[in-house]
C-alpha cells in the first residue's frame, strides 16, 4: 500500500491500481480527490470535507463512490444516487478493494459551548492504517500506521502524546498540520518523538511512503 500525504488531513492510499482518498477538505489541494475510486469523509467540517472537491471526483469517474456519515451524505446523495453510502461506528465495508472498519462517534470537544458534531475514524485493511478524523479515538484493533492529528483547536500536545501511547502504533504520521508553522514543527517533532513511544514521522504534501 502506498500512502501519499496531501495538505492538512487528506491522504491518498493506493493498492493494486486503485485509489482511496480520505478527507479532501478545503485546506487540501484542489485536485486532492480527483482520480479516487473511493472517498471517505470523517465529518462535515470544511477542512475535512469540501463538497466541490468530492463532487469533482464523482463527476470525473461514474464508478467512484463515497462512504461517510449522514451529515455529509445528505449533501451528496441526491446528485449521486446509489453512490453515497452512510456509515457509522461498528460498520465494515469494502471500498476500492480496501477493507474498512468504522470507529468512533463524536468530534473532539472544541469548547463546551460548541455543539459536537458526528465524527468517524477509518481503520483500513485490518489495521494497516487508521485515520481518526477530528477525535482521539482508540480502535479496538492493533494499528500499524496511525495518522496523527498533531495540532488542532481541540487538542494540546500532551493529549497527542498520550494518544500515541494508548494506540501504540508501529509508526505515526502527522496529519491536521496546516495550522502548524514551520517554526513550531521541531518542537512537536522532538516532544512527540521522545515521549510518544512510537516512531513519529512527517511527510510533506505530495510525498509518499510504502506501508
Amino acid at each position: 500500500m502506498r500512502l501519499t500525504k496531501k495538505s492538512h488531513s487528506c491522504v491518498r492510499l493506493e493498492k493494486d491500481g486503485r485509489t482511496l482518498v480520505v478527507d479532501p477538505g478545503g485546506f487540501s489541494e484542489e485536485d486532492a480527490a480527483l482520480g479516487a475510486d473511493a472517498v471517505l469523509v470523517t465529518h462535515e467540517h470544511p477542512d475535512h470535507f469540501d463538497e466541490g472537491r468530492v463532487r469533482a471526483a464523482l463527476e470525473a469517474d461514474p464508478a467512484a463512490g463515497v462512504w461517510t456519515l449522514k451529515s455529509v451524505a445528505d449533501q451528496l446523495s441526491a446528485a449521486f444516487p446509489g453512490r453515497v453510502h452512510t456509515v457509522g461506528h461498528g460498520d465494515t465495508f469494502t471500498a476500492a478493494g480496501f477493507e474498512v472498519q468504522v470507529h468512533g462517534e463524536l468530534h473532539a470537544v472544541i469548547h463546551p459551548d460548541i455543539p459536537r458534531v458526528t465524527n468517524v475514524g477509518y481503520l483500513v485493511d485490518g489495521g494497516a492504517l487508521f485515520h481518526p478524523g477530528d477525535a482521539l479515538t482508540v480502535p479496538d484493533h492493533p494499528v500499524r500506521t496511525l495518522m496523527l492529528p498533531v495540532m488542532a483547536p481541540w487538542n494540546k500536545i500532551s493529549e497527542v502524546i498520550d494518544y500515541v501511547r494508548e494506540v501504540r502504533p508501529e509508526r505515526a504520521y502527522d496529519i491536521h498540520d496546516a495550522l502548524l508553522t514551520d517554526l513550531a514543527r521541531p518542537i512537536y517533532d522532538r516532544q512527540i518523538g521522545a515521549l510518544g513511544g512510537a516512531p513519529h514521522l512527517r511527510l510533506a504534501p505530495g510525498a509518499t511512503a510504502e506501508l
